[in-house]
């Protein structure tokens, strides 16, 4: 499986990181699942796997501490621009995120960021717009119980590679 550049770009702070560290575990049109390790140590979060679902604007990750016990599942509310001929994905982090805990537990965050980031000009309105439309959708998922719908693709990649 042909392995494809994948950056993370964040408006607050402004940075545009190449994950070149990134395990690809699986790739279609529609979604990339990868595992990793922290970019930058943490005290709680070791690694993880994440799940980007380009289509739909969000990606889901499972996070892991320093002893492999579940913290949470990490929503990030996304947009990407892809480039067929370097095979290079820029992944933007558009701030809004929701945190799904293992008691099942659901928090949003960092829509205060959504209005700094529109007020300084990083965000545009239709950015604002497709992030909270996503948000939305993503909220809806997972209060009718779905959220195992994009659970799984992470599971069962984790599960395959443990296996090995």
């Amino acid at each position: 499986m042909d392995k494809p550049v994948i950056f993370r770009k964040r408006l607050i702070p402004e940075e545009c990181i190449r994950l070149k560290d990134d395990i690809l575990l699986y790739r279609d049109k529609e979604v990339i699942v990868t595992a990793w390790n922290t970019l930058k140590p943490k005290k709680t979060l070791h690694h993880g796997f994440s799940c980007y679902f380009l289509e739909r604007g969000y990606k889901v990750s499972k996070f892991y501490d320093h002893e492999g016990t579940l913290i949470s599942w990490y929503c990030d509310i996304v947009d990407y621009q892809y480039d067929e001929s370097t095979d290079t994905y820029v992944v933007t982090d558009l701030l809004a995120d929701v945190i799904v805990y293992p008691d099942g537990f659901v928090k949003v965050v960092d829509l205060d960021e959504l209005a700094e980031a529109l007020d300084s000009g990083a965000l545009s309105t239709e950015q604002l717009k497709k992030a909270l439309r996503r948000l939305d959708r993503l909220l809806g998922l997972i209060y009718k119980g779905s959220f195992p719908s994009l659970q799984r693709y992470i599971d069962e990649r984790e599960q395959a590679q443990t296996s090995i």
